[in-house]
């Protein structure tokens, strides 16, 4: 073999030694336990791979970032980086990280939760004040709000279903809006669909109406069908309903804890005392037990009923009967 044959041979043997050593420590390197501190990693959006690979060399949660440069590169997923709060468990391999930065798996549970019977305010008094969301609709009008799901003129009152959504870090908070606006129909449709036959309501809307009616009226679910079906009962011989929440609700701010004469006498759309029928939006924002009840009102001979306390109420069946119960629980006075 001449010299210049075993000189390319040595260096062809030099090359795949390199390679063979340069693969061992990639395969090293890339399964290599990470020992990490129990902390939240945060990944902004708009961070890079690079950038957050950068962040974790200059925290020690990884020696070196070339590894993971060429792993994301060889699998495709440099531009996959998912932004949120992460905690990785101690002993995670590289590759795993990765996964979960590009699955966005591990991330912090942010969350916030929607109580029912609030009001659109005090959601959005809510949403205004939770951390960690981008606040792009604090200065909006509801309209406005409104206008961004594709609804501008659509009442948002009783539009938005209450439950608890999770959101990442620096997300819009109009996604929060968006999440319960989208349940709010999933579950009207729900109810609607599982209506009885031969209602007083003719809509979906009015349905929705009257559960944040029902909601405001009883915090005792078991007591809901049967709010739900004095109410039917009113609607259908043209009763006025006369229930305090839409009142409440019509004066908004002059309701300072304590109903009065005057609330009673002050004429707004919501005022059900002086006016027939529903209220033309709903007050607040029922739970599906509400919208259920809306639509599956209890039959029953009661056209009145006044609150007992405890959120419970006693339902009557003539004027006599309630005014008997108006003494006993209202005005503390028995027979």
């Amino acid at each position: 073999m001449s010299r210049i044959k075993r000189a390319r041979l040595s260096l062809v043997v030099l090359a795949m030694v390199i390679a063979g050593i340069g693969a061992g420590y990639y395969h090293l390197a890339i399964n290599q336990p990470l020992k990490t501190s129990g902390e939240v990693f945060v990944v902004e959006r708009g961070d890079t791979l690079s950038s957050v690979l950068d962040k974790m060399l200059d925290i020690g949660l990884i020696e070196e970032p070339y590894t993971l440069q060429v792993h994301a590169r060889l699998n495709g997923l440099t531009t996959e980086i998912k932004a949120g709060e992460y905690v990785f468990p101690d002993g995670i391999p590289p590759t795993e990280l990765l996964q979960r930065l590009v699955a966005g798996r591990g991330q912090q549970g942010n969350r916030i939760t929607i109580i029912e019977g609030w009001t659109f305010r005090q959601m959005r008094e809510t949403i205004n004040g939770t951390p960690k969301l981008v606040h792009s609709t604090r200065d909006w009008t509801d309209q406005e709000i409104m206008a961004a799901l594709g609804v501008p003129d659509l009442h948002p009152e009783g539009r938005f279903y209450p439950d608890t959504y999770y959101y990442r870090l620096n997300d819009r908070d109009i996604t929060i809006f968006k999440a319960a606006f989208d349940h709010m129909e999933d579950k009207l449709d729900q109810a609607w669909s599982q209506r009885k036959e031969n209602l007083e309501i003719k809509s979906r809307d009015e349905a929705l109406i009257l559960a944040s009616i029902i909601e405001k009226e009883t915090q005792a679910e078991e007591e809901q069908e049967q709010v739900s079906g004095v109410f039917s009962n009113r609607l259908r011989i043209g009763m006025r309903l006369q229930t305090d929440p839409t009142v409440i609700y019509g004066v908004g701010d002059a309701y300072q804890g304590n109903i009065t004469k005057k609330h009673l006498k002050t004429d707004t759309p919501y005022n059900t005392y002086t006016r027939y029928g529903l209220p033309p939006t709903p007050i607040c924002l029922p739970g599906y037990s509400s919208l259920h009840a809306a639509v599956n009102p209890q039959e029953t001979e009661a056209l009145y009923m006044v609150a007992m306390g405890g959120g419970r109420h006693k339902f009557s069946k003539t004027l006599e009967e309630h005014n008997a119960a108006v003494r006993k629980y209202i005005l503390k006075k028995s027979n």
